[in-house]
Formats: structure tokens, sequence, C-alpha cells
């Protein structure tokens, strides 16, 4: 019989102490993180929940290397993220755009290049299903920065001031000035340039927004989450991979379009399954 683990993490902040002072604040990640749990759990998954200050880079990385060194072809692992999105410059010479994409985690940002290395210490076999409520998340790996419309977004409650799950500019700048020595060390790694190819395992990731846009905080949950849990309906959504994505986008405003991208080796059984089937 398969075997389901799920990691959901969510932070409604980060620690100044490693963001140039920035903490950060976010208010519906943790809420995220936590209705994301409960799905995996309504579908008998083991569940580890990581919240703000739990969800250090330590930690992450440990539950993800865990995850991968117990599960066996057939199994699957649900990882969902809800907080910040951040860059850090590309020295590997791996993106077009040279810089690389990471989640920014409590105490220091995991890259992702780092996250497809993880992700490549899965067996053949196991099926991994990624959500990422982050901003630039389309495929983890792309940015830019796109304001859009925001009239649209009235059909989902957020706060009166709208927040966005980025890290600003500035702030990525000077984290990365603060911390450099921590930072090139990892970056410079030659083996991390390789590790999206090196993925053997399915990967199967349905993102918050497109590579050129932002994702939006809320007042119970994020946009994309949010929508996401109406979609699913507990648990009366009825179809498979494909059409839970479509059901989500369609009711996403046009500046917040969530994407659907494959890693790995190609599934398409995993694909037609009904979400979250262990």
């Amino acid at each position: 019989m398969a075997t389901g683990l799920a990691l959901t993490i969510g932070l409604n902040a980060v620690d100044p102490k490693h963001y140039g002072g920035w903490s950060g604040e976010l208010n519906a990640c943790e809420a995220d993180a936590i209705e994301m749990a409960e799905i995996a759990k309504s579908r008998d998954f083991v569940v580890e929940k990581l919240l703000t200050a739990e969800a250090t880079r330590a930690k992450v990385m440990g539950e993800i290397t865990r995850a991968s060194k117990s599960l066996k072809a057939g199994d699957i692992f649900l990882l969902a993220y809800s907080g910040h999105g951040g860059q850090v410059p590309d020295l590997n010479n791996d993106e077009d755009d040279y810089q690389d994409e990471t989640w920014c985690l409590y105490d220091q940002e995991l890259i992702d290049d780092e996250l497809y290395y993880l992700l490549g210490a899965f067996k053949e076999g196991v099926r991994i299903l990624v959500f990422s409520d982050s901003c630039h998340s389309g495929t983890v790996t792309k940015a830019a920065y796109y304001q859009g419309t925001m009239a649209v977004r009235s059909s989902i409650t957020a706060p009166r001031e709208l927040r966005y799950k980025f890290m600003p500019p500035d702030v990525a700048l000077s984290t990365y000035r603060q911390n450099r020595g921590i930072y090139d060390q990892i970056l410079e790694d030659p083996k991390l340039s390789e590790a999206l190819v090196a993925v053997k395992a399915s990967v199967l990731l349905i993102s918050g927004c497109q590579d050129n846009q932002l994702s939006l905080d809320g007042t119970f949950n994020s946009l994309f989450t949010a929508t996401l849990l109406r979609v699913w309906n507990n648990g009366g959504f009825e179809g498979d991979y494909p059409a839970f994505y479509k059901a989500i986008t369609l009711m996403m405003p046009p500046d917040q379009t969530p994407k659907y991208f494959c890693v790995g080796k190609e599934n398409p059984a995993f694909a037609a399954q009904s979400p979250f089937t262990i």
C-alpha cells in the first residue's frame, strides 16, 4: 500500500536579523499551511507542519531529506509553501535573467536550485506534489515584478492594505550583501546547476501565480490558497490535476494566474488522479 507524507510551510514573518532589518510581515500564510495540512490529513497523509519561526532552513531541508529517504516508488510527497518569494544573483549560469529565485524561510532563503537538488534525491516512481503560494512562483525559477489591476480582487476578502508575497528589491540586495559569504558558497556550487535535469521522481507543481506576477496575501487565506480551498470544496471536487488547476485558474483574477508545471519523470497516471490521492 502506498504511503503519503506531507510538509506544509507557512511564514507570516521572517527573522529581521538575517534579512537586513526586514521582517516581511504577512497575515494569512500560517493559515494557508494549516488548511493544506488539514486537506492532507483528510486524505490520510502523515503530516509535518512548520509555521513561521519553526520554518528554518535546516528544518525544512531536513524534513524534505527525511521524506526522500523513506519514500519508495508508488509513494507520494506533498510539499506546500506559503510565504515570500525572493531573489539572489545567479552565479552558476543556469538562469536567463541572471537571478535565482528563493523561498524566504525564517532564518535564510532556500534557493530554487537547492530545492530541485533536494527533490532529486527522491527515488524514481515517487510522486511529488508541490503547491507554492508565493510571488514569482510559476516555476519557482523565474522572476519579474508586475503590479497589475487589483479591482477584480474584490471577490476574495483581503486586507485593506494589499500585501504581496515578495521580497522588495532593496531588501533582496541588502540581504544578499549582508550574507554574501553564505549565499555565494551555495550559488557557486556546480552540482546545483544540473539539479533540475537530475530529478528522477515525478514532480507536479501548481503555483500561486505566473513567473511575471505577484501573489496576494489575504485576511483568512492568501488569494491562491483561498481559491484552491473553494475549488476543493472539502473534498467535493471531482476531476484530475489538470482539471483542478483549470478550475482554480478560472476563479482567479487576470493579474494572478496560477501555473501548472511538471519536472522529472513524466507520469500521466499521476496527473490523471484525483488531487491528494495517495
